[in-house]
């Protein structure tokens, strides 16, 4: 099978093969890496719904060879599409750069003076200064002041730029709200020149500032709102609000690598800073952020250090972003050189086969199986490392994590062999690089273990490592495992029914108490409003079994049956094959369906419903032709954005810029095809498993049919 191979020395946003580290792993051919690591079989996922055939009657190609050629845009809760609309409010130029400026032009207007032409410039501006008023206080100012204080304390206050003394006023103020107002006029008029407080008997205390150029610092609500010249508030926002949220753009950066950016240059912590669901590194994608108490001009002034990411969008919002704030995701993703899968049979150009795969995609969904991504990129997958915590087999665990395998991060390879020679922590833990979290949790505490008169590590020992990985990442270990046996009980189900609803399948129910009461034979004795219990109902999602009725009413369709992952919480199906399913997968590995629960309460799972099948929405697609392997062929946000920019600027209003770019063909080079997917998808689906389907590909890491130069 045909290989694609990533370009060398390319252009921005294309990974370059030469830049790799030299380690053995990297010495391998693709086919003999691709058979290093999990396939899609090893994690249950074996069936299509795309039944066209032709020696697997789909295509294959590359995506993400340029970062740039996967897309994610969020899809926020009202069911809009988060894309970057600005770069940013406009700040206007910053206290150190007009002062720079203001160098620069007095210097450009000393250049070529003599000394005694420099001293006169000089004395003259001196003069001009001392010339200019220290103060315009207006008549309308000063009516306002005259409904507080005498005329006489008026014209003490304005001697005091004379005399530079104090006053204090004979009028009292024993109203805190007039007190209020009164501080604020006084800064108002004098323009910030004067210092007033408040003295125990309720009169007013005046000075001149100390630094009248740099008064005193504002009141905190002050503060919280920039006013400019004109009156906008916090540059057009509105006031003030406890949460800021904005749009994050970025290119191949992870969400959490922003997050902790921001973080660090605004100095505020971590937890301030919220979002709705983390993106893929690999892409260029748009999210909404929030920042509690976040002040959009020092927020906005991070695009003057950050790479790979804008920030844009601001709005001021009552409440803040919470993870799972989203409805899914929209895609535009490109598939590189595609190509059909050649036969004896099949002479069909790839547009054709292309626009068949689309069809069957549009029309029946796809398979909704936890992706790839969900059992990790390494030799070991994560579902193994699942079953020994299920099992309670916390060396094993420990053990596995630490292991030498045959893919696994390459900066880590020569702390694993210290590890598998000495099992000594202390060794292996210098040699760990920090970012292999899991890793460096468990030698850490390790090392501070004692050993037994075996010179092993107790059980407990090894429970204490495992525990100090951080929650979200073991808890992940124990999750891809009832994907892994989700995954399974649904090729089971597709290959044994297709996309025929079942007696026994499972769907969620939706009835009403009332209902259930009825489905159950059970009749109310009182059907009046009035004397209905104010009680609280149970808002967990509960699934039910279809019965013969429920299919024969054609109420239902296979895009609501439900498959459950294993736990305490949920119901099986009640279909015996299915059910059995779920015993053997488990029973393999030791382990009960029904037994989930564990003594560490973190690893008692409850279990979920998930959708088997799942239609996209809002499908489109274009075919490209190009011979460039390295040129562009979609828009991101910000290229968009500045080309409309670039346009408005011409006057050119309505220029609306196309997402895709046009292939640019040079004459006697091979002409390649493209494929520009636009999806959506939610929350808890897997891109990668909409390109298998709509490819009919494998897409395990570096397969042939789908290669995902990452």
């Amino acid at each position: 099978m045909e290989q694609n191979k990533r370009v060398i020395d390319g252009p921005s946003g294309v990974e370059s093969d030469a830049k790799k580290p030299k380690f053995e792993q990297y010495q391998l051919t693709p086919a003999e890496r691709a058979s290093k690591v999990i396939q899609e079989k090893d994690v249950g996922i074996t069936q299509y719904l795309n039944d066209l055939n032709s020696n697997g009657g789909g295509f294959y190609g590359t995506i993400k060879q340029r970062y740039s050629d996967f897309l994610v845009n969020e899809i926020d809760t009202k069911g809009n599409v988060v894309h970057l609309a600005d770069e940013g409010v406009d700040l206007g130029k910053s206290k150190r750069e007009r002062r720079l400026e203001q160098r620069q032009k007095e210097r450009s207007d000393l250049q070529d003076k003599t000394q005694e032409e420099v001293e006169e410039i000089k004395e003259a501006k001196r003069l001009e200064e001392e010339q200019k008023p220290k103060y315009e206080l207006s008549e309308e100012n000063k009516t306002k002041l005259l409904e507080f204080i005498t005329l006489e304390e008026l014209a003490q206050i304005e001697e005091l730029f004379s005399t530079g003394n104090n006053m204090e006023t004979k009028s009292q103020f024993p109203e805190k709200q007039s007190r209020g107002k009164l501080h604020q006029l006084f800064r108002e008029s004098f323009q910030n020149k004067l210092e007033t407080i408040t003295s125990p008997e309720n009169t007013f205390k005046i000075a001149l500032a100390k630094n009248s150029s740099n008064p005193r610092r504002p009141r905190t609500q002050e503060s919280i709102n920039h006013v400019d010249e004109n009156g906008v508030i916090n540059y057009g926002l509105g006031h003030f609000k406890h949460y800021l949220h904005f749009t994050v753009y970025k290119e191949n950066k992870e969400t959490m690598e922003i997050a902790s950016t921001i973080s660090k240059f605004l100095r505020i912590p971590s937890k301030s800073i919220r979002y709705a669901g983390t993106k893929d590194r690999r892409g260029v994608t748009a999210q909404r952020f929030s920042i509690h108490k976040g002040k959009v001009a020092r927020v906005s002034s991070l695009n003057k250090g950050l790479r790979g990411a804008v920030l844009g969008g601001f709005t001021y919002e009552d409440q803040s972003l919470s993870l799972g704030d989203l409805l899914g995701n929209e895609f535009v993703i490109t598939i590189r050189d595609a190509k059909t899968f050649k036969n004896d049979n099949s002479e069909e150009n790839v547009e054709d086969v292309v626009a068949k795969c689309f069809d069957s995609l549009k029309t029946k969904g796809f398979i909704n199986y936890y992706g790839m991504q969900r059992f990790g990129t390494f030799s070991i997958s994560t579902h193994s490392l699942g079953i020994h915590i299920l099992q309670e087999d916390w060396k094993g665990a420990a053990e596995l994590i630490l292991s030498e395998q045959e893919i696994v991060s390459p900066d880590s390879v020569e702390a694993r062999k210290i590890w598998a020679e000495t099992s000594n922590p202390s060794l292996t833990l210098k040699k760990m690089p920090r970012r292999c979290t899991a890793e460096h949790s468990i030698l850490s505490v390790l090392e501070r273990e004692p050993l037994n008169s075996e010179e092993q590590y107790s059980s407990n020992s090894y429970f204490k490592a495992i525990m100090s990985i951080p929650r979200n990442l073991r808890i992940m270990y124990a999750h891809a495992y009832q994907s892994y046996v989700w995954n399974q009980v649904v090729s089971k189900r597709v290959e044994l029914f297709g996309l025929e609803v079942q007696v026994g399948d499972l769907v969620i129910d939706n009835r009403t108490e009332k209902e259930k009461r009825e489905a159950e034979g059970i009749k109310d004795e009182e059907d009046d409003e009035d004397f209905e219990e104010d009680v609280a109902t149970n808002t967990f999602i509960r699934a039910r079994a279809l019965t013969k009725e429920d299919i024969e009413s054609g109420k239902f369709s296979i895009y609501d049956v439900v498959l459950p992952t294993p736990g305490f919480d949920i119901k099986y199906p009640t279909n015996p094959d299915l059910e059995k399913v779920y015993v053997e997968v488990m029973a393999k590995d030791n382990l009960d369906p029904h037994s989930m629960g564990r003594k560490v309460r973190e690893f008692s799972l409850a279990g979920s419903y998930r959708n088997i099948i799942t239609k996209p929405e809002k499908l489109s697609y274009d075919i490209v032709k190009y011979t460039d392997p390295s040129q562009p062929l979609i828009r991101t946000d910000l290229e968009l954005l500045r080309l409309k920019k670039e346009a408005e600027e011409k006057g050119e209003v309505d220029f609306v810029p196309k997402r895709t770019i046009e292939g640019q063909l040079e004459e006697g080079a091979e002409v390649k095809t493209a494929v520009v997917l636009r999806i959506q998808l939610g929350v808890s689906a897997y891109a990668t498993m909409a390109l298998r389907e709509f490819m009919k590909a494998d897409t395990s890491r570096l397969s042939d049919n789908l290669n995902v130069n990452l």
